[in-house]
């Protein structure tokens, strides 16, 4: 278990990459979600030791995470980051030996542990092959690995889906629930089908600040009678409805424009009709990312 207390992220421009956060993350897959600079990155960075936070605890199984105990700590994590760096003209096979090596691997384990994660990985078959030769999905999965290599107590991973195809984004949703069952993932994304695909809990982050922090049938709860559609006969009649309520969803048919749309009580465009709708949680995310707009209103 993570325990997070009051962390604060403050740069010297005098920004906040987070504002008091306060978070449990528990064993299994736990999703962040947030567009981007709602300080996720940072909220990793901090967690496995690349950023020393200005104010606030993080407890890692009992450890704090302070200076002093960085390299407890990295023990205990493995880490996937959204950009992935790896030495172009080793095999899949040489950059999980040359992983493990720098991991402190007990070598008597370390061939087994290989073999394990390429099956795992579905990568044997191309354990011959060299970095540069590999697609996008196939380096993730060879990232996957090597954060697994140590058998580390917490999984995280940064966007690990981004600019894969369909089939690849199931094959990477799949694995990390696979490895979550017998270890804490969390699973930072801005593309909300794949946590709802993955997770049962999740935090919504916006500009450095917790919105949301609870599971994923709750939050689309919350956003039960504030999601609704209708038909528009016209580009002119979306533009009026567009200008005073937030969009999730358009779609051209023979009938007309049919849109989807959040908001705090039941839209008012003249000579509209709108029905409610069950939300979905994408739904329920821009409804609850957008609650401060709706105050304005």
């Amino acid at each position: 278990m993570i325990e997070i207390r009051n962390l604060t992220v403050q740069y010297k421009n005098g920004v906040k990459g987070l504002d008091n956060v306060n978070l449990t993350i528990p064993n299994g897959i736990y999703g962040l979600l947030g567009e981007n600079g709602a300080g996720k990155s940072t909220l990793m960075n901090v967690l496995t030791t690349l950023l020393t936070p200005t104010r606030g605890t993080v407890i890692v199984n009992s450890v704090n995470v302070i200076p002093q105990n960085y390299t407890k700590v990295k023990k205990m994590i493995g880490y996937l980051p959204q950009e992935l760096g790896m030495y172009p003209n080793l095999t899949v096979r040489e950059t999980l030996e040359y992983v493990a090596a720098l991991s402190g691997v007990d070598p008597i384990k370390k061939k087994k542990k290989i073999e394990y994660l390429l099956e795992r990985t579905s990568l044997k078959e191309h354990e011959k092959k060299k970095n540069k030769q590999l697609s996008g999905g196939m380096k993730r999965r060879v990232g996957l690995a090597q954060a697994l290599i140590t058998d580390p107590q917490f999984l995280i991973v940064d966007e690990p889906t981004t600019g894969l195809d369909p089939e690849e984004r199931i094959r990477i949703r799949n694995l990390l629930v696979d490895f979550g069952r017998d270890r804490s993932v969390l699973f930072s994304s801005h593309v909300v089908e794949d946590l709802a695909s993955t997770c049962n809990d999740l935090c919504i982050l916006k500009k450095g600040k917790k919105i949301y922090d609870g599971t994923i049938q709750h939050l689309i709860c919350e956003a039960d009678n504030h999601v609704f559609s209708c038909m528009l006969s016209s580009e002119e009649e979306f533009l009026k409805v567009q200008e005073k309520y937030k969009i999730t969803g358009k779609n051209y048919s023979n009938e007309g424009i049919d849109i989807r749309l959040v908001s705090k009580s039941v839209p008012d465009v003249t000579g509209i009709e709108f029905q409610y709708v069950k939300p979905t949680l994408e739904d329920a995310y821009i409804y609850k990312s957008s609650s401060e707009k709706f105050e304005e209103i």
